[in-house]
């Protein structure tokens, strides 16, 4: 079982204002490590895989921030009220880069996050038009 995926952010706490009010995350951690570091830990409502927000140290971490997969989609994000959650996303200023699509496994739209790293919204399964 994967526990948490780390992702490079900028600053912790334009992260987690990101995370927590625009898609609904949880802040399960937030613990001072001495310095200017921090273990901060966000995760989904509803459960699943946590997001490690690690603060990027040094041009190598920099440039990667908001790039971390390459260009593709990095993270996918199911919804059990995909236009609910769509509907809340948009009004807090996420950016969709398309608009939702129907495909044969349901609902989804691709979003990017504070820092332009790519993520799909997916319908849970009893997600309707």
């Amino acid at each position: 079982m994967i526990s948490s995926i780390a992702l490079l952010v900028r600053d912790y706490d334009e992260a987690i204002a990101f995370f927590t009010q625009s898609l609904r995350f949880v802040l399960l951690e937030d613990t001072p490590l001495g310095g200017e570091k921090r273990w901060v830990r966000v995760a989904p409502a509803g459960g699943g895989a946590a997001l490690l927000l690690a603060r990027a140290v040094g041009p190598q971490q920099e440039h990667a921030i908001g790039d971390q997969s390459g260009g593709r989609v990095f993270l996918f994000l199911e919804s059990a009220d995909f236009w609910g959650d769509y509907a809340h996303m948009r009004a807090h200023g996420v950016r969709f880069v398309e608009a939702p699509r129907r495909e044969r496994y349901g609902w989804v739209v691709v979003f990017l996050d504070l820092y332009g790293n790519r993520w799909d919204l997916l319908a849970g399964e009893k997600s309707e038009e």
